[in-house]
């Protein structure tokens, strides 16, 4: 009978994706199909909890194969963010007029991400202290503590490396491993290598220019091919986020929530606020953030459903060249680097807002000025080092913590809440990436800002 009911929840999702297809026949927005697939996955993914129980064997079964098409998705997206990456960065750079310009996007780029998470990181601070959290209210399970035990050993063998080992993890040493993704921090190794590449050829173009312009044609020829292979995955969106937001809402424990509901209230107040500060950043450089937010809505609901800051790169990077105006070298360059340091909720806010709520367990006053000025300085300093272990928000909350001789395993009574505030934290963290994208390309005098305020240019420009 089991086997019935997961059929006709499959038939279900079938369904379901066949409205979608409807939609996108009817020339509705990518945004509005995006958004649909969200609302319906909210709904569905809570009447199958409701109707099934909390791991029972038809959810489960269901879910194994509504993942197909969740992580299905999410697996298509990393598919392509090594080439999209390499190829968009190498071509961006041999358009640049002068290599000197390519350091000033690179320090804009870094400087604004981690400038942004030292203020996320005296917002976390701010707001622990002001919703008053303690991890002495929260009472502790066998899940919690099995949590906190599993991030102890995390800190154990990570806790002989330190922050310039982790910043040197950064550079390549064999550019054919990171091209699979191996490492945490393979993104950024085939930024540097795209880089090297790109200023190889401009100095090729000088002493053997025949070469060079060879060269170039390869490389926009698979430029035009890599675009339309992300235009035909970023098709599949509005289907992914359906899958993926009934697999979240299936499986969330809402008891959890509702015992830490005042730590979840905290953390979605500091991601609004961070949000906020975004927007006047944006406003800073003369530019509309309403029109700016109104554009990256669409990135941010993705990223808020699959919670990968990663898999998101190809529509960040879509949506800043062909919505905001955003040039492909600081496009790439900030998606890609927004992926992996800098990230302004999980290495800012969250690890800022856990140090606050443990520190009074071990007798620390949370309040004190020389706890907050060092906790704000190493949070924003290990935010530059997380991609160097892997593992994101869990990372940068054991690295803040263990600096300041703080215990970690209390960091694992939050388990029950973690996906729900994670897709918060992603949401901002690429929301971040795309502010430093557009302020980069503003100051450096290469953004099209007709194209920023103009209210038709969208992500569906790209055919999506």
């Amino acid at each position: 009978m089991d086997n019935w009911f997961v059929l006709l929840n499959i038939v279900v999702l079938v369904a379901l994706i066949g409205l979608l297809i409807y939609m996108q026949k009817k020339h509705v927005s990518f945004a509005k199909r995006v958004f649909t697939g969200m609302g319906i996955g909210i709904v569905l993914g809570a009447l199958f909890q409701v109707i099934y129980g909390e791991g029972s064997d038809v959810l489960t079964s269901t879910l194994d194969w509504y993942d197909i098409v969740g992580s299905g998705y999410i697996r298509f997206l990393m598919l392509i963010v090594v080439p999209l990456v390499m190829v968009s960065i190498i071509r961006a750079i041999i358009n640049l007029n002068e290599t000197k310009q390519l350091g000033k996007m690179a320090a804009w780029v870094i400087g604004v991400l981690i400038s942004t998470t030292l203020v996320a990181a005296t917002l976390g601070v701010v707001t622990s202290l002001v919703f008053d959290l303690n991890a002495e209210q929260i009472e502790a399970g066998q899940e919690e503590t099995e949590r906190g035990a599993s991030m102890q050993e995390n800190f154990e063998s990570m806790e002989e490396e330190t922050t310039p080992q982790r910043i040197i993890n950064f550079i390549p040493n064999n550019i054919f491993l990171d091209m699979t993704g191996e490492r945490s921090t393979s993104v950024i190794a085939v930024v540097i290598f795209s880089v090297l590449v790109g200023i190889a050829t401009l100095g090729v173009s000088r002493k053997q220019p025949e070469q060079a312009e060879r060269f170039t044609r390869m490389v926009n020829a698979v430029f035009a091919i890599v675009m339309r292979l992300v235009t035909l995955i970023l098709r599949l969106t509005p289907f992914g986020v359906l899958a993926l937001m009934t697999n979240m809402v299936a499986t969330t424990n809402f008891a959890g929530i509702v015992q830490l509901g005042k730590f979840v209230i905290a953390s979605y107040v500091a991601l609004i606020v961070m949000v906020l500060i975004h927007m006047l950043i944006v406003s800073g450089f003369k530019l509309n953030p309403i029109t700016f937010m109104k554009k990256v809505f669409p990135v941010l609901g993705f990223a808020f459903t699959s919670r990968s800051s990663a898999g998101a790169i190809p529509l960040n990077v879509t949506a800043q060249k062909e919505a905001l105006g955003v040039d492909d070298g600081a496009a790439n360059m900030s998606a890609s680097f927004g992926a992996t340091m800098g990230q302004n909720a999980c290495a800012g806010i969250y690890p800022a807002m856990l140090a606050v709520m443990i520190a009074p367990t071990v007798g620390i006053d949370p309040t004190s000025l020389d706890f907050i000025v060092q906790l704000v300085l190493i949070t924003a300093i290990s935010s530059f080092g997380v991609a160097g272990v892997g593992g994101g928000a869990t990372f940068a909350a054991i690295i803040v913590l263990s600096s300041m001789g703080l215990p970690i395993a209390l960091a694992g009574l939050l388990i029950t809440v973690e996906p729900l505030i994670d897709m918060g934290r992603t949401a901002v963290n690429v929301n971040g990436s795309m502010v430093s994208g557009t302020v980069t390309s503003k100051v450096l005098g290469n953004l099209d800002e007709k194209k920023f305020n103009n209210k038709d240019a969208v992500v569906e420009n790209t055919g999506i």
